[in-house]
């Protein structure tokens, strides 16, 4: 079963991503704040994570480069989700150490697109994307 981590402080949504991606067959974890994030991904090592830039205790900037710099976590593929939009904010959370960018509001086929690509492992639908 693949890991997901999801960094997000806004519990709807992580309520929604969690319950979503459950249904889809992924092993899901969440981390509400920046520094639990950091902990989290270090102790999992999850196939994935779905990282909230703006979070109360460390960004995901900080996230990103440090989970990057470290040996152990540089493989962890990080999936930006902000609402940040503005031009040059994809290449901003690219240049910090993430592999992919989800603009809010999320699109939850494209997101789960997103993860699919960057795992190269489709998952089988049990519910409607």
């Amino acid at each position: 079963m693949m890991r997901l981590l999801i960094v997000e402080d806004h519990e709807e949504l992580w309520d929604f991503l969690s319950r979503r991606l459950q249904r889809r067959g992924f092993e899901v974890a969440v981390a509400k704040d920046g520094q639990e994030g950091l902990d989290k991904a270090r102790e999992l090592h999850p196939d994935v994570m779905l990282l909230d830039m703006n979070l109360p205790v460390v960004d995901g900037w900080t996230i990103a480069r440090t989970l990057k710099a470290e040996p152990d976590t540089a493989g962890i593929p990080i999936i930006a989700l902000t609402a940040h939009a503005m031009s040059g904010d994809k290449q901003k959370a690219l240049d910090a150490g993430c592999n992919d960018y989800h603009a809010k509001p999320v699109v939850f086929a494209q997101l789960l697109a997103q993860i699919e690509a960057i795992t190269g492992s489709a998952h089988d639908p049990k519910e409607p994307a």
